[in-house]
């Protein structure tokens, strides 16, 4: 009998198999946590590769030439990510966004947003399938993702001023190819797309107006998220956080800002719209202001573990039911015990109790889980 040899990298984020209840029942479309949130949300990651070095998630000095990224045969196939899909679906999830790493390193990803975009909620409505990119492929790639099926975009851009974003992506990628990637977009008949900015004080703060500036007047809605705590190799401190109260009194200083209702349940984005007219930004609080009390969203990192909490130190292997011959009803009914059980909510207690830098050693990086 031969040998089955483990990738160290698969033991990198070791996690339990979920229990397959005795009974199994049909889902009812609503499944709630511990608190009475529903899963609605769910973040795909399809590879734990990028192209970018960005300090904040993935430091050059930890993810060097040496590093070891997971093998191939570790990744959930396109139709293992599709069969899971289906399963959070009979769930009540109706939005699905693809992450990584950065998602378009993944080898034909255009096939799995065809076999995504041709999922139905259980009242037949097509579900929001989104993805998460740096921009840098998106230029090639934005025709034959909308011809695919994709429904919107998010491109994370942290400056416009090419030697600031140089530096913070720390591969000397131009900020050109970005927004040439955003206008290629926009081309293909995505929008609004959504631009995300990381914020980190002291880095790219002073950037704040001239993004602003940059995007004013168009049909993109550029969000300013507060620099956060995942994973443990960013170094992160709070000192670097510059709060959103401060991002926006900033931006008001400029120009007059009118609140807007958010869009659906659970948004993490506070809203404002400029008051004449000329666009919309979002402010993401992470840090001094969470939303845990409304967060409906769970991960699905690229090799099949589910995790329930952006900030978890633990997954449950949904790969190991999938390749060990479970039903999706037996992979439902172990989804529907381990979303009961969920009780996160990290950023309400760091808001209240601090944390200590003991309790991020072992928690998933972002460029394994997705932001």
């Amino acid at each position: 009998m031969g040998e089955t040899i483990i990738a160290l990298a698969d033991l990198r984020y070791a996690a339990p198999v979920p229990q397959v209840p005795d009974r199994l029942t049909e889902p009812t479309g609503t499944l709630l946590d511990r608190r009475g949130r529903p899963l609605r949300d769910l973040r795909i990651s399809v590879t734990d590769r990028c192209n970018f070095r960005c300090s904040y998630c993935m430091p050059k000095e930890v993810f060097d030439r040496d590093y070891r990224f997971l093998p191939h045969s570790s990744l959930l196939s396109f139709e293992e990510i599709t069969r899971l899909a289906q399963v959070f679906v009979s769930h009540g999830v109706t939005k699905l966004r693809l992450t990584g790493g950065e998602p378009l390193l993944r080898k034909g990803l255009e096939q799995l947003v065809g076999m995504l975009a041709g999922l139905r909620t259980a009242d037949g409505k097509p579900l929001d399938l989104t993805l998460t990119t740096n921009g840098s492929l998106l230029a090639r790639k934005a025709q034959s993702l909308r011809d695919a099926g994709l429904s919107r975009l998010t491109v994370s851009l942290d400056a416009i001023d090419d030697t600031v974003f140089r530096r913070m992506n720390d591969v000397d990628f131009p900020v050109a190819d970005v927004l040439a990637g955003i206008d290629a977009a926009r081309q293909a008949g995505f929008g609004p797309i959504k631009v995300n900015m990381v914020v980190k004080r002291g880095t790219n703060d002073h950037e704040i107006v001239a993004m602003a500036r940059h995007f004013r007047g168009t049909d993109v809605v550029l969000r300013f998220i507060e620099y956060m705590d995942v994973g443990a190799t960013n170094g992160w401190c709070m000192d670097e956080v510059l709060p959103s109260a401060s991002v926006l009194a900033l931006l008001r200083g400029q120009w007059p800002l009118l609140p807007l209702e958010p869009s659906t349940t659970g948004e993490t984005a506070e809203r404002w719209r400029y008051a004449d007219g000329a666009g919309e930004i979002g402010l993401i609080s992470s840090v001094t202001q969470a939303f845990c009390r409304d967060c409906n969203r769970a991960r699905l990192s690229t090799e099949g573990k589910l995790f329930t909490c952006l900030f978890a130190t633990r997954g449950h292997d949904l790969r190991a039911l999938l390749r060990s011959g479970r039903s999706d009803a037996e992979i439902a009914g172990a989804l529907s015990l381990v979303w009961a059980d969920r009780g996160d909510r990290y950023s309400e207690m760091r808001a209240l109790q601090g944390e200590s830098p003991a309790g991020r050693q072992h928690r998933v990086e972002m460029h394994y889980i997705g932001g």
